[in-house]
């Protein structure tokens, strides 16, 4: 990278605003509201055609203490328990952890929930998740982009200025200090401070095969992801952290071609409440079709199926991996990097009942065989031979039969089960991802973004995954906890800059 020296003839007192925002997810999005609620001007960049980030692509859950939800349940829990059951989700890495990150996560990670409840933010729960000793997870209803519609209803509502297809090439420096940024189209000032809200590397090849090679061809859930605030800090002389830890390669089916009714709807805070009501008070088999419609959109298959005898094949019709042996990092190299399951009728019926399941599933504990086949149709085939079930999964029939063939031999060897009495299913297609890396910058309890000797690049904040500075956020509901948590904080100490 080629930093930018500042040679604009105006000063930071002219610039374009106070404060300049690279990102539009949680993180980028918080941090925009609350430095505009202290008064200084934002403009929020974001490189994508819309608002969303990672955020608006998760699971949804915030880990929490102290909140509204856990005192109505009754659970009796504290921020000091919260920080010391955090490292009991990953032991080997926490003895290097930031703790004074970690301190202010836990301390202040309620006031974020209360305020995303103040936005009209509806949560489920919490749910237990050990080794949290207490249940802290805070499930959003009806899914993630709901994070998004309030965030940016109310960035917009106190005066936020918002600028999609809009990315940052360079920072812009003048006598040591970050006063604006580098765009295609030109150069935007900042009179106070640069807050990097760009997420994390995991759709960048270059930068996961820096870190962890095995996954440099495995896509990242969000496209967007590709380290630009880690490559902008790390040309000042900032440090990178936990650059290796990855979250992925994980199995997941594909989205629906396009989203349902009860997809599109607007998390409507008198439709998300019912939705709450009905979930804490009806039986699950009658919310069962109403639930499954949302989620199963990210939804994993159990690596169960494979042990019972699914196989993978690609979208030639061929097996490529063993299926009991990470067959996940073998995507990289498919097909457009996409298989499909392809199980007998012995393993379809069984995956209908407990303790056989598809995938996990929130509100509903678990998706079966006929949840797929009724809210995913898209997903599911089957026919009496495996001819036809070729043919309706789009892979070459001779292909799949010899696969299934020499599979079977091999299994038959091994005393594994094999795919042998039609009629014959498929659930697919199925892609690896990565969901997120942990490698953020360096910043110190300000969030201001510090070198390598601990010196802060003044000007400079990062928050979220591009500013997780080494703090490990291990376990569901910790990654939005703290992109929300650090933009609040971050934003009031820009401001005041």
């Amino acid at each position: 990278m080629t930093l930018i020296a500042a040679t604009d003839s105006r000063s930071t007192s002219q610039a374009d605003a106070d404060i300049i925002v690279v990102g539009g997810g949680g993180s980028g999005l918080t941090t925009a509201i609350f430095a505009k609620k202290a008064d200084a001007s934002v403009i929020l960049l974001e490189k994508h055609t819309e608002v969303r980030g990672s955020t608006g692509l998760s699971i949804g859950s915030v880990t929490a203490t102290g909140t509204r939800l856990q005192k109505k349940a009754g659970i009796v829990d504290d921020p000091q328990a919260h920080f010391e059951d955090m490292p009991k989700f990953a032991p080997e890495l926490a003895k290097d952890d930031n703790e004074a990150l970690r301190r202010i996560l836990v301390e202040n990670v309620s006031e974020s929930v209360a305020w995303l409840e103040s936005l009209g933010v509806t949560f489920y729960g919490p749910m237990p998740e050990p080794p949290h000793r207490q249940p802290r997870m805070h499930n959003i209803l009806p899914n993630s982009r709901a994070y998004i519609y309030f965030l940016e209803r109310e960035a917009r509502r106190v005066g936020v200025t918002i600028r999609v297809n809009s990315e940052v090439k360079d920072l812009l420096v003048e006598d040591g200090r970050v006063v604006g940024v580098q765009l295609r189209s030109g150069i935007l000032r900042a009179r106070k401070a640069v807050v990097l809200a760009s997420g994390d590397y995991s759709s960048s090849p270059e930068w996961k095969e820096r870190f962890n090679p095995p996954v440099r061809d495995i896509d990242g859930v969000n496209t967007t992801n590709t380290g630009d605030g880690q490559r902008m800090g790390e040309a000042l002389g900032a440090k990178i952290k936990y650059g290796h830890v990855v979250y992925g390669p994980n199995l997941r089916f594909m989205p629906p071609p396009k989203p349902n009714l009860l997809q599109k709807l607007p998390p409507w805070p008198w439709f998300t409440r019912l939705m709450r009501w009905s979930l804490n008070t009806m039986p699950s088999w009658i919310l069962r079709p109403f639930i499954l419609s949302f989620v199963t959109t990210y939804l994993s298959p159990e690596p169960t199926m494979f042990r019972e005898g699914a196989i993978l094949v690609n979208r030639d019709g061929e097996r490529f991996a063993d299926e009991l042996a990470k067959p996940n990092f073998a995507f990289g190299q498919q097909p457009q990097k996409q298989a499909f399951i392809v199980f007998d009728d012995e393993v379809a019926k069984k995956f209908n009942a407990w303790p056989y399941f598809i995938s996990t599933a929130p509100g509903v504990a678990y998706a079966y065989l006929s949840d797929y086949k009724r809210t995913r149709p898209d997903l599911y085939s089957s026919a009496p031979t495996l001819g036809e079930l070729a043919r309706k999964i789009g892979v070459p029939s001779g292909t799949l039969e010899a696969e299934v063939a020499k599979h079977a031999a091999e299994a038959g060897i091994e005393g594994r089960p094999r795919v042998s009495k039609g009629p014959f299913h498929a659930l697919g297609p199925v892609k690896s991802w990565i969901i997120l890396t942990d490698g953020g910058l360096t910043v110190n309890t300000n969030h201001q973004v510090i070198r390598g000797d601990g010196t802060v690049v003044p000007g400079l904040y990062a928050v979220g995954s591009a500013g997780q500075g080494g703090l490990l956020l291990e376990g569901h509901g910790h990654h939005l906890a703290w992109a929300f948590t650090s933009g609040r904080l971050a934003a009031r100490h820009a401001a005041s800059a």
